[in-house]
């Protein structure tokens, strides 16, 4: 562990948040707790407050700019999904509501990506059954939306989606690395699931030299946490955020919050890489971007929760 990274779990003990419960009682927890407000909710973990440089200077092409770098303060402790929400957890949300997710995913047909009639997050695209235990995929952001949405109901809690700057924050684990796990773009497939070399010849670009272990998509929690102790957080599928994407970074948020525009939003942040993305696309600052309505194979959902 580094020494920033040190600093920063040593930090984390002290810092205590109050967890609002269902009873109208509430309990204290410390930053790196581990909690869940029912027997079927996601696990959430408790970030700590805490300040970084949001962006890079770059980017993979002159329309995916990923900056101008610019410091972020988050002032305020608040709680975050410890895993990317499961077929499990999101069919349990279809049942009880009768709600109907997107459809005619995007995928890979073999030359390109195209919609394919019929394909949703029951059937995306594996060649078999998705597993319960895996990532929710063909998600929308409406789709995302919505599940959240009926998880603050069910619980009288303030679930939401997580803002792009508290995304980047927990990504980045207190590091201010290229990648969550260093400058290396070969060296992450202990924490991520990306494009490596048990995936090669699926798509025409070059696998990172590195083996996850897994071709497709990985089981939640299946490789090592990042220092917040969140699994996936790179790599599995593409995680959507609150916030209105807007490029390069104008008049932004430094405090956390998301950014919305007036009128409406053309396009949604996404963060966070797939199994099938290149590595330059698991950078920490790269910025995904797509439409509210856009449903495609490796799109899912990690929830956040407001804090006391």
């Amino acid at each position: 562990m580094t020494a920033r990274l040190l600093t920063l779990a040593v930090a984390a003990l002290a810092v205590t948040a109050t967890v609002a419960r269902a009873d109208d009682a509430t309990l204290s927890v410390d930053a790196g707790a581990i909690f869940k407000d029912c027997a079927d909710c996601p696990e959430l973990v408790v970030i700590p407050p805490g300040d970084f440089v949001m962006g890079y200077d770059g980017g993979v092409a002159e329309d995916r700019y990923e900056g101008p770098p610019h410091p972020v303060t988050i002032g305020y402790a608040f709680a975050i999904g410890r895993m990317e929400i499961s077929n499990a957890q999101f069919g349990a949300f279809v049942e009880d509501t009768g709600y109907e997710p997107g459809t005619d995913c995007r995928m890979w047909d073999g030359t390109g990506v195209s919609h394919i009639p019929g394909k949703d997050w029951r059937d995306p695209g594996y060649g078999r059954p998705p597993a319960a235990n895996e990532p929710a995929a063909c998600i929308s952001w409406y789709d995302a939306k919505a599940y959240v949405g009926w998880l603050a109901k069910q619980t009288g809690q303030p679930y939401r989606l997580p803002t792009e700057a508290e995304w980047e924050y927990v990504a980045r684990g207190g590091s201010q690395t290229d990648y969550a796990w260093g400058n290396d773009p070969d060296a992450g497939c202990f924490m991520a699931n990306y494009y490596d070399e048990s995936a090669a010849g699926q798509r025409p670009w070059d696998p990172v030299g590195c083996d996850d272990g897994h071709a497709i998509v990985a089981p939640i929690g299946s490789l090592q946490p990042n220092p917040f102790g969140l699994y996936d957080i790179i790599g599995n599928v593409w995680e959507w955020v609150e916030d209105c994407y807007i490029m390069p970074y104008g008049v932004q948020p430094t405090d956390g919050s998301d950014h919305q525009v007036d009128g409406a939003c053309e396009r949604r942040g996404v963060r966070g890489g797939a199994w099938h993305s290149r590595a330059t696309w698991q950078r920490t600052s790269f910025r995904g971007r797509d439409t509210e309505d856009f449903v495609t194979q490796v799109f899912g959902i990690r929830v956040a929760r407001d804090l006391k």
